[in-house]
């Protein structure tokens, strides 16, 4: 059964927590299944890769490495600063919005 998480694919995010705290990116990917999201940006790793058609050279390179959804914060770009969310209705559709002044996460 796949959860329901509070960030989608796209959003601009702060995370809160961990190795990579206090870094701003976009989610690139979200894993439902699991409860997590990829952070552009954030929670690098190094993978030791072999040589493959598409990456002839291999070696070491780094990327972004999955983390909990409970790590991140939607960065509310009016406040400047991460913020809880509110679920409200515009029109016919539920809109997300900014808990502290409002502001309308899906356009």
């Amino acid at each position: 059964m796949a959860n329901k998480i509070h960030v989608k694919k796209g959003d601009l995010v702060m995370v809160i927590t961990g190795k990579s705290s206090g870094k701003k990116g976009k989610v690139l990917e979200v894993i439902p299944k699991d409860n997590k999201v990829v952070v552009e940006g954030a929670n690098i790793v190094k993978r030791h890769t072999r040589p493959t058609q598409k990456m002839p050279q291999g070696g070491i390179i780094e990327k972004e490495a999955p983390m909990n959804s409970s790590n991140v914060m939607i960065f509310c770009s009016k406040c400047n600063a991460p913020r809880r969310i509110n679920k409200d209705t515009s029109g016919n559709k539920k809109v997300r919005v900014c808990n502290k002044c409002g502001e309308v996460f899906d356009k």
